[in-house]
């Protein structure tokens, strides 16, 4: 416990212990404390392990198949004394091992700082100003300040609760979230559950706000100690040993099991990402593959086995193993992960890294992801029949920016001109998309519009709007630079109408400086969608309550209307939903506003229970006077449009899930290109189904969703039960999807969706559930993320195609020269294993490491989701690998029966597999032939592979150039010199004395050259040849892209974008998140500037 307390901080009051921890309720500790405490305490962190030591990550490099195989070839060359062989292959291991080590071990500290980048952070109170800052950094002394949905970052006495409940379940057990107060406690014996003016580190914020000190930190805290005391392991079911307990035969059972998870995990096929648990099966399976190559060649040999017979048994396990992949494999998602991480992507599991390119539906909210998240109160409606309209701002957070004018709001709420959809649907123009403000033109501004002033109406509707609400408006005199004026903290919706009130000198302070003090708070629910506040006012005798929320909502429990009371009436009901309806179809988010006195002052009493706090809350809300309605615009981000049109020509559908009202939801839908304009090319039962309503759909059976022609794109109203229900709809369909959230209630749905994706604005919770959190809340950062999971995707395939290819030519070759034997009747082999080891190793390895690098193809988001149940490989990797194995290997071989056969007379000389001597010199000869022309066609076939369908010499359909080969091929530097340093590395191992006969079991060539040349020649001809092939009769292409009557993004805004989007490109867009609202008129004019004629 830190400082020094008397007794236990819930037995003392909170200015006792802001006097033992030497800090400011107010203010929070300062710098100079901050600093001094860091020193004094550990991180704010259990120490529970969680990252991978560093000697697992050197067994699993030291055992894995590749080295496994390296390890058998070493022992049997030592075992028959071939010194120099062991000795370079144990320098190969060596050398692999620390390679992998030193990258694997790389890699892991770099994913563990960028789940620290979505890991839990705090709010705190430091020099009077408020700070986010991560939990790993708060101390004690520090005031923290809650809201639902944190998680409370180290143990704190609350000194502010405003129906605070925290659940403490995973501490104490309690199912029920437990009610918090502020005020000491008497009992000294009372447990850590029944301490109920302390939060505790770890526990979640379910309801309300608050602010507390912290008291410990770490391991020091009650769930520090528990996790101290408590360091067992818990297995997998199935796992005990206990015979008394589960039978005689379960301690078989148990250890088998165990034995097969060690294994499994030890060997990696039971842990890792789905692609790393199917590489590493891939990998044993070669693995065999070796094992019975050296029984192919025993065989041939007639199991006579002296030590030449186990050197090409070693050659042809050695050639069928890719010693490289698992190395490659890594540093290419570790780049991918890095390369996200700048577009403001935290991958925070590698699973969801590889998931993106099969992911087939996003699932989309639309407040601050699709749309600016910068809010402005547009328009605002008093049951006076008057409608106060801002006009001309165009900064949210400035309150002085624009006019307000009023207007009656008969003028304003006619009901738009219907539309005759047989009429349009028998038009000449059937299938295109006709932009809504062409069918209906806007009517000319009315000339009664003049400046608001104040009245009684509007000063009751901004003193609940201003008051229930938890956002600050603050005007900074002295800005710092790169600052704006006014500086604004909370949600945009509260923001909007904080600022709003502030027009007219109405803000939550300057109220609170009258004389209104608040006394209680019921937080918004995402179930109820409102929320509510009491307040005591200047000069009454009794306390008011005001509300906001959903306008359904709201005005079920209003039993009268406006300043002077009107009774509310069907009519008067069926009158504000039209105006509400008005609203929501010009793109607003609509707002009730209400409040009612109460029959003398309200005394908070703490909440005895959930049901308790329920039935207050059911009192307390209801009958309620409306006051009006506030219409709440946020524009698209301009960047969200061409993101879907980019969706859709990738196949990937959007879905929009929010919680605003239908006719809102849908008129955002179609400006940003979810939904047409004109739904009807759709169809009338598609028409119908594509935009529901959140209770419409929850109550459809599964049956009923499942019959539906299309799933909802737009789902309005949304509880967090729709969105999971869409999830499993979606997945019955087969889809694969890609579902956002940022609240607390969104975290099953983030958790139980293929890829959940977190907003980095959201709650600790929500983060905790998702595999993906974005820093930057944009919609064009998902698409992006997809972008580079199918770049990584591609590049996987071809450098998995590019190592085996060249396993698959090596095979052949020593496979076929098994019937290549010399005079003593033993097998000559046409390349020696540590010429394979070269090649391995040095040659193929860093061209492999360079397409693991290439940059996305420019067909990457124009193909659709790859087949996740095959993976990476599929029908066209595999055959492929075939073609261009066979071909490379039967030219390797060809070359080297050329040499000794046509022009040496089949001179084979006498353990020329061992020994260098005169005899032996064609046979050394042919072998650097080959070596050098294997060398030469491995590293072309990497800027062949840099494409598996488009010639290298074309690369680029769209360039215009004669002869754009060394253009594209230095386009990736580092692929371009990995290969040309590889074809120069040929001329030293070949023609360095000793090194040549004694190491490698060759000699320097002269006229042989013109064999490697004309073979490479033949080799790029038919890649080209296979490759020409496949195209013209379409062979092994990608599926098309289903396109429908109508596809996401319009015509009108994403087909002028012809290029992808890519990472590059966010960065001409990173202003676009900070650009203010601008008006609809501005907004209907660019969209025209864009549109093409």
């Amino acid at each position: 416990m830190a400082g020094q307390f008397k007794r236990h901080p819930f037995l003392l009051t909170t200015e006792d212990v802001a006097k033992a921890l030497d800090t400011h309720l107010e203010r929070g500790l300062s710098s100079a404390q901050v600093a001094r405490l860091q020193e004094q305490y550990p991180p704010n962190e259990l120490d529970v392990g969680g990252a991978i030591p560093w000697y697992k990550i050197f067994l699993k490099q030291l055992f894995n198949a590749m080295i496994l195989i390296l390890f058998l070839a070493m022992a049997l060359s030592f075992a028959i004394r071939d010194w120099v062989e062991g000795g370079v292959l144990l320098a190969v291991i060596v050398l692999n091992v620390s390679i992998g080590f030193y990258q694997e071990y790389g890699a892991e500290k770099k994913m563990d700082a960028l789940r620290a980048l979505s890991a839990p952070s705090a709010m705190v109170l430091r020099d009077g100003r408020t700070q986010v800052i991560p939990n790993a950094e708060v101390i004690p002394g520090d005031i923290v300040i809650l809201k639902m949905g944190d998680t409370v970052p180290a143990d704190v006495r609350l000194f502010e609760a405003m129906n605070l409940a925290a659940d403490e379940q995973s501490l104490t057990g309690e199912s029920v979230p437990v009610e918090k107060i502020v005020e000491h406690l008497e009992d000294e014996e009372l447990g850590i559950g029944d301490r109920i003016n302390i939060g505790y580190g770890t526990t979640t914020v379910r309801k309300g706000r608050g602010r507390g000190v912290v008291i410990s930190t770490g391991m020091q805290t009650e769930v520090g100690k528990i996790a101290a005391s408590t360091a067992k392991k818990h297995r997998k079911a199935g796992r005990s040993m206990n015979y008394k307990k589960y039978g005689k035969r379960q301690p078989i059972v148990g250890l088998t099991k165990r034995t097969y998870d060690f294994i499994g995990k030890f060997l990696g096929l039971t842990e890792g990402t789905p692609l790393q648990v199917k590489l590493s099966k891939l990998a044993y399976i070669l693995f065999g593959c070796a094992l019975l190559l050296a029984v192919i060649v025993f065989a041939v040999n007639k199991f006579n086995i002296p030590h030449e017979v186990i050197i090409y048994a070693i050659s042809t396990g050695i050639a069928i193993i890719p010693e490289s992949l698992v190395a490659v494999l890594t540093i290419t998602m570790v780049v991918a992960v890095t390369v996200m991480r700048k577009a403001n992507v935290v991958v925070r599991d590698l699973s969801a890294l590889e998931a993106l390119g099969g992911v087939t539906n996003i699932c989309s909210d639309k407040t601050g992801t699709l749309t600016q998240g910068a809010m402005i109160v547009r328009k605002v409606w008093i049951p006076s029949k008057t409608i106060y309209t801002v006009k001309d701002s165009k900064h949210p957070s400035n309150p002085i920016e624009g006019i307000v004018t009023s207007s009656n709001a008969e003028d304003q709420s006619q009901e738009p001109e219907k539309r005759d959809f047989d009429q349009e649907r028998s038009a000449a123009v059937l299938k295109f998309d006709v932009p809504s403000e062409k069918l209906s033109p806007s009517k000319p501004k009315k000339e009664d519009e003049k400046e608001a002033t104040m009245n009684p109406e509007l000063e009751a509707f901004l003193l609940s709007a201003a008051l229930c609400n938890l956002a600050t408006v603050r005007h900074e005199l002295e800005p710092q630079e790169g600052h704006p004026k006014w500086q604004v903290t909370g949600e945009p919706t509260e923001i909007a109408l904080q600022v709003f009130a502030h027009r007219f000198q109405k803000g939550k302070r300057a109220m609170e400086a009258d004389g209104w003090k608040q006394i209680a708070e019921f937080p918004f629910d995402s179930g109820i969608k409102r929320m509510s506040v009491i307040y005591n006012g200047p000069n009454m005798d009794h306390s008011m309550v005001l509300t906001k929320g959903a306008v359904e909502r709201v005005l079920e429990l209003c039993s009268s209307v406006g300043v002077g009371g009107e009774p509310m009436t069907k009519e008067y009901k069926e009158r504000v939903l039209k105006q509400m309806d008005t609203f929501a179809s010009q793109g607003q988010r609509v707002l009730a506003i209400a409040s009612r006195p109460w029959e003398g002052k309200y005394e908070e009493k703490a909440a005895k229970s959930h049901e308790h706090d329920e039935t207050v809350r059911g009192r307390v809300e209801s009958g309620l006077t409306l006051l009006g309605l506030a219409g709440i615009y946020d524009p698209p981000r301009k960047e969200t449009t061409p993101a879907i049109a980019e969706c859709s020509s990738a196949g990937i559908k959007v879905h929009m899930l929010t919680g605003d009202h239908p006719a809102t939801a849908e008129a955002i839908a179609k400006e940003v290109g979810i939904i047409p304009k004109n739904l009807s090319i759709l169809g009338r039962d598609v028409a119908n189904a594509v935009v529901q309503k959140a209770t419409d759909f929850d109550k459809l059976s599964d049956a009923e969703i499942d019959a539906l022609p299309e799933l909802p794109l737009v789902l309005a109203r949304c509880a967090p039960d729709t969105k999971t229900r869409m999830i499993e709809a979606l997945r019955r369909r087969s889809a694969y999807m890609a579902m956002t959230g940022d609240g607390v209630n969104d975290a099953p749905s983030l958790s139980r969706a293929d890829v959940g994706i977190a907003m980095g604005s959201g709650s600790d919770v929500a983060k905790s559930a998702a595999k993906i959190v974005l820093t930057d809340d944009k919609f064009n950062s998902i698409v992006a993320a997809i972008r580079e999971g199918r770049r990584m995707f591609d590049n996987i395939q071809k450098f998995i195609l590019h190592l085996l290819t060249s396993n698959i030519g090596e095979v052949i070759l020593l496979i076929c020269g098994l019937g290549i034997q010399d005079e003593s009747g033993f097998s000559v082999f046409p390349i020696s294993p540590l010429e394979i080891l070269w090649i391995n190793m040095v040659t193929s390895s860093f061209p492999a490491f360079g397409l693991g690098r290439e940059q996305a193809s420019r067909e990457v988001m124009r193909k659709p989701p790859h087949d996740r149940k095959r993976g990476v490989f599929t029908n066209q990797i595999l055959i492929d690998m075939t073609v261009y194995g066979l071909l490379m290997g039967t030219l390797s071989l060809m070359t080297f029966v050329i040499i000794i056969y046509g022009v040496n007379d089949g001179q084979l000389g006498r353990d020329c597999n061992t020994l260098f001597s005169e005899v032996c010199e064609p046979v050394f000869r042919a072998r650097a032939t080959v070596f050098a022309e294997l060398t030469w066609l491995i590293l072309i076939s990497a800027w062949e592979f840099k494409d598996i369908r488009r010639s290298m010499f074309r690369l680029n359909p769209d360039d215009n150039s004669k002869f754009p080969l060394f253009k594209d091929i230095y386009e990736n530097k580092f692929l371009f010199w990995a290969v040309v340093l590889g074809a120069i590395s040929v001329f030293p191992v070949v023609y360095i004395p000793t090194l040549n006969t004694s190491v490698f079991k060759h000699m320097g060539i002269s006229w042989e050259w013109g064999f490697v040349v004309a073979t490479t020649l033949l080799f790029v001809a038919g890649m080209e040849l296979w490759k020409l092939t496949k195209r013209h009769f379409r062979l092994l292409e990608d599926a098309a892209v289903v396109r429908g009557a109508f596809s996401q993004g319009g015509e009108e805004h994403g087909r002028k974008f012809h290029r992808t989007i890519s990472f590059g490109s966010l960065k001409s867009w990173r202003s676009i998140g900070k650009s203010h609202t601008v008006d609809t008129q501005a907004s209907t004019r660019e969209r025209k500037e864009i549109s093409p004629v």
